[in-house]
């Protein structure tokens, strides 16, 4: 029996307009307010390594200037009625969010739609924004956590797209050109496949149709489809790689493989698996035992990050130089326990409730409704997922933890990326 008290198909209001926008419209009359998050294809996996960066590059200019307004006009514009837009890149999707009172709704997507349809990449502007991200990749060189996670994804996926990086290199951002920019924008933004999520204080039939008014009419028949993601097989032996940072008081660990899709029946299995190993509680029981008992990492934790390609499981921990080995080992311990114990009834049943419990708070804004709405469309779940949401989570009973453990890890067949001063590994 679905949970009404859960968004879901009998309050979420679909609708495909026939250029092939997906609108997803909830009515929250609780604060006269109202949030938009969309996702267009059109992320870092459709560059070569020659041109690292592109995507996210190219998406730092799209409020930069468009035919209509110049960059000052575009946050005049919104600072002036408190509103809030804008764009980021991962590596599948572009995604843009923004947020304003209801009496705001239609300049905030009259702002979205030009951004979206018309940006002018101005010369001044590509400079400016070239120096911020230069200046990025010089903070990045610098930081044990971003390095060991730059040297780990080059690790673990050698000629896959998730092996780059999506900020770029210092040998990529500078040869970037408009022409570059302009050719990304004409290739892969239009109509097609785009989901938006509406949350807030207007009717969905009216805010249908204002989002038609402003995106309606857009056709790019250029468009193109991102490529197909590749998939990943992992390690064939435990594989090590330390980034020499000898002014660094701190060392950075993270290690892992490639890990479920977010299509994979059992993927909530293994994130049931993954909030025992390394979120729950002090972050799980990495956090317990390495940090906690051992006194090993200043942080230690795990992830599962699902999606529409081999993402990857991972876990971290920031430690002193004489405790890389002593924290890697403990890790590869905890591992090595969840797959071979069944989880005990008491700590499953805990997971299960700190994931149902916190499910109600992340939809308590407008913003997390938009945005899980959004998801649901985007990983293709059903308007009815999160009205199911908690009994699938119940229903996970420790062999089927054990067995996502048994299919997902490895203490061998992993990466391992060591990014600090670390005697022996220089």
């Amino acid at each position: 029996m679905p949970n009404l008290a859960y968004p879901g198909p009998h309050n979420i209001h679909r609708h495909v307009l026939p250029n092939g926008i997906t609108i997803l419209a909830y009515e929250n009359f609780a604060s006269q307010s109202v949030v938009i998050d969309g996702v267009l294809s059109a992320g870092s996996i459709i560059e070569p390594r020659s041109q690292a960066g592109l995507a996210n590059f190219a998406t730092s200019l799209l409020m930069r200037g468009t035919q209509a307004r110049g960059f000052a006009a575009i946050y005049e514009a919104l600072e002036a009625v408190g509103a809030g837009l804008e764009f980021s890149n991962g590596r599948h999707t572009l995604e843009f969010a923004a947020q304003s009172l209801v009496e705001d709704f239609d300049l905030v997507l009259e702002l979205m739609s030009q951004s979206l349809r018309t940006p002018t990449f101005p010369a001044e502007q590509i400079e400016l924004v070239r120096g911020q991200i230069m200046t990025g990749l010089q903070i990045r060189a610098n930081d044990t956590s971003r390095m060991a996670a730059l040297a780990f994804y080059d690790m673990l996926y050698p000629q896959h797209p998730y092996g780059q990086s999506i900020s770029g290199y210092f040998e990529t951002i500078p040869h970037l050109t408009r022409q570059d920019f302009v050719d990304y924008h004409a290739r892969y933004f239009g109509p097609r496949g785009m989901i938006i999520g509406v949350v807030g204080a207007v009717k969905a039939e009216t805010a249908v149709a204002k989002i038609e008014a402003v995106l309606g009419d857009w056709q790019n028949p250029a468009q193109q489809e991102p490529p197909a993601v590749p998939s990943m097989a992992r390690p064939v032996q435990q594989q090590r790689q330390h980034i020499a940072m000898p002014d660094k008081s701190q060392v950075d660990i993270i290690l892992g493989l490639p890990g479920p899709l977010r299509a994979a029946p059992d993927y909530l299995d293994a994130k049931l698996m993954n909030t025992i190993l390394g979120v729950f509680g002090m972050m799980g029981r990495i956090g317990e035992n390495v940090r906690e008992k051992l006194g090993l990492a200043y942080y230690a934790y795990s992830r599962l990050q699902g999606g529409i390609g081999p993402l990857p499981w991972y876990a971290g921990a920031g430690v002193a130089p004489e405790n890389v080995d002593k924290a890697i080992q403990a890790i590869l311990q905890e591992v090595e326990r969840i797959q071979q114990e069944p989880v005990p009834a008491a700590e499953l049943a805990d997971s299960q409730a700190y994931i149902t419990g916190s499910m109600p708070v992340g939809l308590e804004t407008n913003a997390g409704l938009a945005n899980v709405i959004t998801d649901m469309a985007y990983y293709e779940l059903g308007l009815d997922y999160l009205q199911r949401y908690p009994d699938l989570i119940r229903a996970i009973t420790p062999q089927h933890v054990q067995a996502a453990a048994q299919k997902y890890l490895s203490t061998e067949q992993i990466a391992i990326a060591i990014a600090g001063s670390v005697d022996g590994y220089q």
